[in-house]
């Protein structure tokens, strides 16, 4: 997080000397739409299986990109409310180091499930000028995970009824607006967010689980409107 840190201190420091120059006004809405990357930086337990206990393997998830949209309300010329939204995100979970063990498992893909992560967070907005305004936010996120379904082959070596619980956690982000003019203007961001989940599933008709932190940075480039 120290990334946020010094982002913060230039932006102040930037501010302080060019003057404070607001671009928005209390009661602006702010809608932008655009590609969202959620690229998780994960780690993860090793699989333990009831009866047989820590079984050495490990699971990860991949990126995957979808249409991003949030919206902010402006509560002062520096301060506002977002919403993130995004259509579902469809993440491959991989199965690793199953060479480790004698279960014959194999490495490689062994599911696929979606998550939404609405995330709500209060935006401070830095006034360096009318046309780029940098920020910095600060939220929660839950995230909930659906239509978790394992490969084919793995049903064939007995893996079924995945469930990944849901998540809340903490977000952090900066970006910036860039004005295009009055009402239009691109967006650029990057975010933290803290997503941790349970895997439970079946494996040899018996329980087993995983815990995975997914933790992803998400990278969003939409263009936006002022009303």
């Amino acid at each position: 997080m120290k990334v946020f840190k010094i982002v913060l201190s230039s932006l102040a420091l930037t501010a302080s000397i060019m003057g404070a120059a607001n671009a928005y006004e209390p009661g602006d809405i702010i809608v932008r739409a655009g590609l969202t990357t959620v690229a998780p930086d994960e780690s993860s337990s090793n699989v333990t299986v009831q009866s047989v206990g820590n079984v050495g393997m490990g699971a990860s998830v991949n990126s995957n990109t979808q249409l991003g949209l949030n919206a902010v309300y402006m509560f002062t010329s520096n301060i506002g409310l977002e919403l993130l939204a995004a259509s579902p995100f469809t993440h491959d979970i991989t199965l690793n180091n199953t060479l480790d063990n004698e279960l014959g498992l194999g490495d490689g893909k062994l599911a696929e499930s979606k998550q939404l992560p609405p995330t709500l967070s209060v935006l401070y907005y830095f006034p360096i000028s009318e046309t780029i305004q940098p920020y910095v936010g600060v939220g929660l996120n839950y995230t909930v995970f659906f239509d978790e379904q394992f490969e084919g082959n793995r049903e064939v070596q007995s893996f079924n009824n995945l469930r990944l619980d849901e998540s809340f956690g903490i977000a952090a982000q900066i970006g910036m607006d860039y004005k295009l003019d009055e009402h239009w203007l691109v967006n650029a961001s990057v975010r933290y967010i803290d997503i941790d989940t349970e895997a439970k599933f079946d494996v040899l008709d018996l329980p087993a689980q995983v815990s995975v932190d997914i933790d992803p940075w998400v990278y969003s480039l939409m263009l936006g409107y002022k009303f």
